[in-house]
């Protein structure tokens, strides 16, 4: 718990310092690629949400713009926080990776009764020549382990490389308006560097220091969420003297940056479209600071996570956009029959369009399942 004598941030007061380290208060004039560095990757599960991630927070972004970064291998789609896929400067692929190893490993022990017998050690070293022969899709991975392991479970096999090795998607694939199957090799492979050779506690304090610069003020437990970790409350206390502390209104210590960001409540935060699993939902423990209790569990149907809509800063709505008549439309569905800023939700639906869908197309309020 956070000592009383820290300062109180209140929920509006967390948003607004939030919005602004993720660069949704204006946009920022930044390259796509220091943008994806400064937010430590943009998840990227679905290949289209890193493009509507840095839209929303960009000026003048286009979506061909990231796509030739990655042509160019200077940043890659590979599983890290949270086991799921991120895009990344190669610089955090091959630093983050190493910090989330550990949780890699151990989730392979989920997977032991279909490795009974499987040297994991040799199934890596198998599985790292492979990929790194020419990059392999994960059933050409899966037929190679089975030669030598025709017992285990196939799928059991295929987790454990992908655990096990840092493996990165090879365009084609993610590359806006093109497509391709799944290939992979492993990221040293891919960009041709090895991961930099430092103490384990200054990479770790490095990326403290890095996710409160994008996402703080933040508790320990926040950044445990967002790295998909635990055990970091050593880091923060080894950073202490170094940080400024307040509490959150339940009392909870909250760590940031003293010279980061922290505007006033009142700042106005103009309408944002956020693609689905977008990390600005997913990074902290307690998301109230951006999902107000109205709208807790309203960007998933099940295990289907939905694109969102932020109105003064925090989640109001849903969207989907159709492109299936050949000409995009937007639809919106509001969660709240009283939303002021329906011109100002109508406007930036409309530079959506105009950006990612090519050309400006009609945006409507209704149902996202209509």
């Amino acid at each position: 718990m956070a000592s009383r004598t820290n300062p109180v941030l209140d929920t509006r007061a967390l948003n607004r310092a939030t919005l602004a380290r993720q660069l949704l208060l204006s946009r920022a004039e930044m390259s796509p690629e220091d943008a994806v560095a400064h937010l430590l990757g943009l998840q990227a599960q679905n290949v289209k949400p890193p493009y509507f991630q840095l839209h929303a927070r960009l000026a003048g972004f286009r979506p061909e713009a990231l796509g030739r970064l990655m042509e160019e291998r200077k940043v890659v789609r590979m599983v890290t926080m949270r086991s799921t896929i991120h895009t990344h400067t190669v610089r955090d692929a091959l630093g983050l990776r190493p910090l989330v190893q550990g949780a890699r490993d151990r989730e392979v022990g989920y997977f032991r009764k279909g490795l009974v017998g499987v040297d994991l050690e040799r199934l890596a070293r198998r599985a790292r020549a492979f990929v790194e022969a020419e990059p392999r899709t994960m059933g050409e991975i899966r037929e190679e382990l089975l030669l030598e392991w025709p017992s285990a479970d196939p799928q059991a096999l295929a987790v454990a490389a992908r655990c096990l090795l840092p493996l990165v998607q090879v365009t084609p694939r993610g590359v806006w308006g093109r497509s391709g199957q799944v290939r992979l090799t492993t990221v040293e492979a891919w960009v041709g560097e090895t991961a930099p050779q430092e103490r384990a506690a200054d990479g770790v304090d490095d990326v403290v220091l890095r996710y409160l610069g994008a996402f703080g003020p933040a508790s320990v437990k926040d950044m445990q969420t967002w790295a998909g970790l635990t055990r970091l409350r050593e880091a923060f206390e080894r950073l202490r003297p170094r940080l400024a502390a307040f509490r959150d209104e339940n009392g909870v210590e909250l760590f940031d940056l003293p010279d980061a960001p922290r505007p006033d409540a009142g700042t106005p935060a103009p309408p944002r479209f956020l693609p689905e699993f977008d990390n600005l939902l997913l990074s902290h423990a307690d998301r109230s600071r951006v999902i107000p209790p109205q709208a807790k569990g309203r960007s998933w149907t099940g295990n289907q996570a939905h694109c969102t809509l932020l109105v003064d800063g925090f989640l109001a709505g849903l969207w989907r956009i159709d492109d299936s008549g050949g000409r995009p439309r937007l639809t919106v569905e509001l969660f709240g029959t009283r939303t002021p800023a329906k011109d100002e939700i109508v406007a930036e639906g409309e530079a959506l369009l105009a950006a990612m869908g090519g050309a400006p197309g009609p945006v409507r309020f209704g149902s996202i399942h209509g």
